[in-house]
């Protein structure tokens, strides 16, 4: 789950994080009252949609050389005006795609004198299965460039669970940020509060880019990403609160009700299958087969006739679906009652996509029955392999 930056820095704030002096709005008066409550006169409106790029994005309803989701106000009257441009349009950035995100939300800062930028990061390395630090000096708009040309600059080290964020972890964001004294002792605080903040909320990454020297000599967290791991929240009532429904994907929230894994892509073929590895291995012999998957999809190990059929839905309520292919190994789930689910949800949807189904496990033969009776084109395969090949070839048919 993602919150918005304001959410974030509100958070991170907690933990003892420095931050800029700001408030949320949700109409353009509230915007303007929230500058009147800041000390000036330099104020900054940030458009919040869960994308980065904001700033050198660009609203589809105003004029191609209008100023981006981040931008400098000097007085009232500017604030007005951006907060009237930004609410209720859509804003489209190097992270949201060609369809943009609708802007409902804005934050109005305090504006700062910023002499250098930083970034910094927290996520979980997977190989090592320990919280990681991502450094450097290179902070601002264009971090992934310097990610793809001069990655050098960007230094990354991992913390022992077993001891924790020690001081020496503290000293090596500071060295690898160039600063010393002071602002050497202000960074190493930095890095302890994120740290504690990430294990705290259970996040999956903190992203606080750019972290902002100032020309007074101070450390300001002036963005900030954070996203949690889902598994994690039961544990998190509160963080459960900020969740903003509308920034999802309409179909993965859908799965989110029915506890089911979805993850939409832009491939051709839906797919339905039990298990993580097994849908990942079912994606990728999509892909040697010359056709590419259109979701990410686990029902998981104990799903039933009534959560089949409402994945059935969800896949076929992407308009990119030409085909679907369902691979089950049926082991705690058995096969006669994913079959019966498949039957209902294709008769109940009035299935109009070619349908590949691949049953193995417990009550297999059942479940083979159940779908030859069922009097639906559904097409039987033996194997992985021949379930691919097989759809493929039902898809490139019927096209």
């Amino acid at each position: 789950m993602n919150i918005h930056e304001y959410q974030a820095k509100e958070l991170l704030a907690k933990y003892g994080a420095p931050i800029a002096a700001g408030h949320a709005a949700f109409t353009v008066e509230e915007a303007v009252e929230a500058a009147k409550q800041l000390p000036g006169p330099l104020y900054v409106v940030k458009s919040q949609i869960h994308a980065g790029g904001r700033g050198k994005g660009k609203f589809k309803e105003l004029a191609p050389e209008a100023k981006g989701g981040v931008r400098l106000a000097f007085n009232l009257d500017e604030v007005r005006a951006h907060a009237t441009d930004m609410l209720g349009n859509t804003l489209v950035t190097i992270q949201t795609g060609d369809a943009g995100k609708q802007v409902n939300r804005l934050y109005v800062t305090d504006g700062a004198d910023i002499a250098k930028e930083f970034y910094l990061a927290l996520l979980v390395d997977r190989a090592t299965g320990r919280v990681a630090f991502v450094v450097s000096t290179e902070g601002g708009m264009d971090i992934e460039e310097v990610a793809h040309s001069t990655p050098e600059k960007i230094h990354t080290f991992s913390v022992d669970p077993a001891s924790g964020f020690q001081p020496h972890h503290g000293r090596t964001v500071a060295n690898a940020l160039g600063l010393s004294g002071d602002q050497g002792k202000q960074a190493a605080k930095v890095a302890q509060s994120l740290y504690d903040a990430f294990l705290g909320t259970d996040a999956a990454q903190i992203e606080v880019n750019p972290l902002a020297l100032t020309e007074q000599g101070n450390l300001l967290v002036l963005d900030a990403k954070v996203g949690f791991d889902g598994n994690a929240l039961f544990r998190h009532k509160d963080l459960m609160e900020l969740r903003d429904e509308s920034e999802e994907d309409p179909a993965e929230l859908e799965a989110s009700k029915y506890d089911l894994a979805y993850i939409k892509l832009d491939g051709d073929i839906g797919c339905m299958v039990n298990g993580a590895g097994l849908a990942m291995a079912t994606m990728d012999i999509i892909k040697l087969n010359g056709m590419f998957p259109a979701n990410f999809l686990d029902v998981g190990g104990g799903a039933s006739k009534e959560k089949v059929t409402a994945a059935f839905k969800i896949i076929l309520a992407d308009p990119n679906v030409k085909g679907i292919l369902v691979n089950i190994f049926g082991g705690i789930m058995k096969c006669d009652i994913i079959a019966d689910g498949i039957v209902a949800a294709a008769k109940e949807v009035n299935l109009s996509v070619p349908l590949v189904v691949r049953l193995e496990g417990t009550n297999v033969e059942k479940g083979k029955e159940i779908l030859a009776n069922s009097g639906l084109a559904i097409v039987p395969a033996n194997d992985l392999g021949d379930a691919a090949q097989k759809i493929v070839a039902e898809v490139k048919k019927a096209a």
